[in-house]
């Protein structure tokens, strides 16, 4: 029945002597377990680390053993609804004209510009991953006629805050000034990181939805903070 807590078969291996590495089935069973990780207020846990089909899962080594913790893992019940309960959907605004590779992108996949900019902004996306840069997510999956476009063949050495980006089957939205391959086809005025003050709002599991403005929008809510 959907909903009801169930136990997955987990691969768990060694990741150093404070931590075990979970391998899952997939990307929402990896979500629903760190999900009932920390529910379950483990005294011994320092922190839950998901990364698509995988949980990290940190502890306290003078407090538990490491067969003990997977004991443990494997025996906790795993609930869809607990998941949907704490996913949080996100709209993120994106300015498509402001952008360095939507003519690439376009001709990568034979659609319009236009037709990109629809698929892209069309789909719902979750939060499989936090990485690369603070605060940036991986966000799966596109749409399939956008799929298998590939990086850049040098990477910028700047990357403007905000850009929206793509490759593979995945988009991404890059929160502070870096370097970056991803072709880039948008671009949030929101600000998603700051790091001085803790501002982290996306989190895995994390639901996201672009909302297409046009540059006078974009002046506009430059600099707010996702709400």
């Amino acid at each position: 029945m959907a909903g009801t807590p169930h136990r997955q078969p987990l691969s768990i291996v060694p990741l150093g002597d404070q931590a075990v590495l979970v391998y899952c089935a997939s990307e929402a069973i990896a979500v629903q377990l760190a999900s009932s990780v920390r529910a379950v207020n483990l005294p011994w846990l320092v922190d839950v680390v998901p990364a698509y089909a995988s949980v990290g899962v940190f502890f306290d080594a003078d407090e538990v053993r490491l067969s003990d913790v997977a004991q443990t893992l494997r025996a906790l019940p795993i609930s869809t609804d607990a998941v949907l309960t704490e996913s949080r959907r996100h709209v993120i605004p994106c300015c498509y004209e402001m952008q360095l590779d939507l003519i690439r992108v376009a001709e990568h996949t034979g659609l319009t510009a236009e037709e990109v900019i629809a698929r892209h902004s069309e789909r719902e996306y979750t939060v499989y991953a936090i990485g690369f840069a603070p605060g940036f997510p991986y966000l799966g999956y596109l749409a399939p006629e956008l799929c298998g476009v590939p990086r850049l063949p040098a990477p910028r050495l700047r990357v403007d805050p905000g850009s929206v980006g793509l490759t593979g089957n995945q988009t991404g939205i890059y929160p502070l000034v870096r370097p970056g391959g991803w072709s880039l086809i948008g671009r949030t005025p929101l600000t998603l990181v700051d790091v001085e003050d803790g501002y982290f709002p996306l989190r895995v599991g994390d639901r996201v939805v672009f909302r297409r403005i046009d540059e006078e929008e974009f002046r506009r809510l430059e600099g707010e903070r996702l709400a």
